[in-house]
């Protein structure tokens, strides 16, 4: 009765150790495939969003004259050039808007600084470029 059992447990044991490469080499295609899936979906996202997302901006002037939003702009950009700003018409309004933040709190500091020379400069929420 003995003598099976020590001819089947090597057996057994041989069966179970030659399979594990192929259970490791399934799990790790498995995870590259899933990998793959997220970086596909996240390149349909940014191109279906045209690489933007909900974030916040700095408004530092809106009027119904171009040319003095023009001004405002160059005024900003030759004293804070570490922000990007960008000029958009919202009907009936010349809007200069500056920087990219991803938070609330990253807009706030870069105000406290801007307000030194645009006292009436604010928050405002809106698209942003995806960085």
């Amino acid at each position: 009765m003995k003598r099976p059992f020590k001819t089947i447990f090597p057996l057994f044991f041989l069966i179970t150790a030659a399979s594990l490469p192929v259970f490791s080499q399934n799990s790790q295609t498995q995870t590259q495939l899933k990998v793959k899936q997220l970086v596909d979906k996240k390149a349909e996202y940014n191109r279906l969003t045209n690489g933007e997302m909900d974030g916040y901006r700095i408004k530092i002037h809106f009027g119904g004259d171009r040319d003095e939003a023009k001004m405002v702009r160059n005024k900003f950009s030759a004293k804070f050039t570490d922000y990007s700003t960008s000029e958009e018409y919202q009907q009936p309004n010349f809007v200069v808007l500056i920087g990219d933040f991803k938070s609330k709190l990253e807009a706030f500091e870069a105000l406290k600084k801007i307000q030194v020379e645009f006292p009436n400069s604010f928050i405002v929420k809106g698209r942003i470029k995806a960085k």
